[in-house]
């Protein structure tokens, strides 16, 4: 038996992938709360993430993860 790779598409990461646009956004406003000392897991961050995209923490978690680590990896 042979495994296949799962292909599941997600809507929450795919709006990013669709929009670029969004992506540089969360990255840029990542990069500020960086400036202040937060990081991008923080719970502060978490919660503007969330609230700015209309998320839930969990989903802001996984968005701001996804992002980071395809769109601004320089970001902690």
């Amino acid at each position: 038996m042979v495994a296949l790779p799962a292909r599941a598409n997600s809507p929450l990461l795919d709006s990013v992938k669709q929009n670029p646009q969004l992506a540089r956004s969360l990255c840029n406003d990542l990069k500020a709360l960086n400036a202040q000392g937060l990081s991008a897991t923080s719970p502060q961050a978490v919660a503007m993430v969330a609230s700015r995209q209309g998320l839930n923490k969990t989903d802001a978690e996984i968005l701001t993860t996804y992002v980071v680590g395809l769109h601004c990896p320089e970001v902690r």
